[in-house]
């Protein structure tokens, strides 16, 4: 044979042999992102103490397992394989509000409640917090589990990202239609917080808050929320960018009347990234602000007004029965971060 035909057969054979790696590679990395052969919105359920045998009780925090009849440690997580995928996962800390999941799973985001310690509010920090970072340690021990406050001793295992990670685990596992693994690292150690958007409300909302602090996330959403307005932790520096964090309240909300809200923004320094925007004077994308608030009907009612700003019988509808607050929630978990408004000058009337 010819040095110019067994140079073209050594070049075919490397041809195919490439052809055939890479086939196989995408072979693979397909049967990893398959799309699912039923498409659908997918609702999944569990005890963290189930998922976990480490967890423990914590009755003196109210912090309890419950019983087969009445669970509570249930956790709850959704998606809707029908909805392209954004990649991000939001961890919800407060009561499981499937009408608020509903929404998300809609603009194609994951979405899980996780049990952690929440129940400590009015028990610890009594009968008024020791400093001006006590309740925000308090919080920052809850949801890391790691020892931040010594009013609090969880172990690792009963904090909320340990029981996130441990609940998104079982996850993949059980639902590999929701490609619930791209949230883990290669390793399958650990959460992507990279790809998290952490969120809450009210008690929720102020945990979020200073866990975001802590631990660099893709997006923080506050929903009635932060307040701890005798605290001055909101001011500490942050791992995750101020433009990243977003808040809604509504006007009538004992919050804002107390401008416990308006205090913590401008702590977190998000007058850097727009002005206070009246969501029903407003259309999206509001200025690109992070700051969101709203006047509208809720019967005069302050609890009505803190529970409006989430899905649910208080928030407000138009007469067709719509939600009104359909494009703010779109906002709140959408909107571009790098898109952001002019900066606002602190307003010396909040305090």
């Amino acid at each position: 044979m010819s040095v110019w035909k067994s140079g073209l057969l050594c070049l075919f054979l490397v041809s195919v042999l490439t052809f055939t790696q890479n086939a196989n590679a995408a072979d693979k990395n397909e049967s990893t992102l398959s799309k699912d052969k039923q498409p659908q919105r997918y609702r999944l359920q569990a005890r963290a103490s189930q998922l976990d045998p480490r967890t423990k009780e914590y009755p003196e925090i109210n912090f309890v397992f419950g019983t087969k009849e009445k669970p509570q440690d249930l956790e709850n997580a959704s998606v809707d394989t029908r909805v392209e995928s954004k990649g991000k996962l939001v961890i919800w800390l407060m009561g499981h509000n499937d009408g608020l999941f509903e929404r998300l799973n809609s603009y194609g985001l994951h979405a899980i409640q996780v049990s952690y310690a929440n129940k400590w509010f009015g028990i610890l920090c009594q009968p008024a917090p020791k400093d001006e970072q006590a309740r925000g340690n308090v919080r920052l021990e809850a949801a890391t589990g790691e020892d931040f406050s010594d009013e609090l001793n969880l172990a690792k295992s009963d904090g909320m990202s340990e029981r996130a990670y441990q609940f998104v685990k079982w996850l993949a596992k059980e639902n590999p239609q929701g490609n619930w693994s791209q949230f883990l690292t290669s390793d399958g150690k650990e959460l992507r917080w990279d790809k998290v958007i952490i969120a809450g409300s009210s008690h929720g909302s102020t945990t979020a808050a200073r866990f975001a602090q802590h631990q660099r996330v893709d997006r923080v959403v506050m929903h009635c929320g932060p307040r701890d307005q005798d605290q001055d932790w909101q001011a500490n520096s942050s791992a995750t960018p101020a433009n990243r964090f977003f808040g809604f309240s509504h006007v009538l909300d004992g919050g804002w009347t107390g401008k416990h809200y308006c205090r913590s923004w401008e702590l977190l320094k998000l007058n850097q990234y727009g002005p206070i925007v009246n969501v029903d004077q407003q259309s999206t994308p509001f200025q690109n602000t992070r700051r969101l608030i709203s006047a509208a009907e809720v019967k005069g009612d302050a609890k009505r007004a803190h529970s409006s700003v989430t899905p649910g019988g208080s928030s407000p509808k138009d007469g067709k029965g719509n939600y009104l607050y359909e494009p703010v929630w779109k906002y709140l978990y959408t909107h571009p971060v790098d898109d952001v408004g002019m900066p606002t000058p602190l307003d010396p009337d909040c305090q």
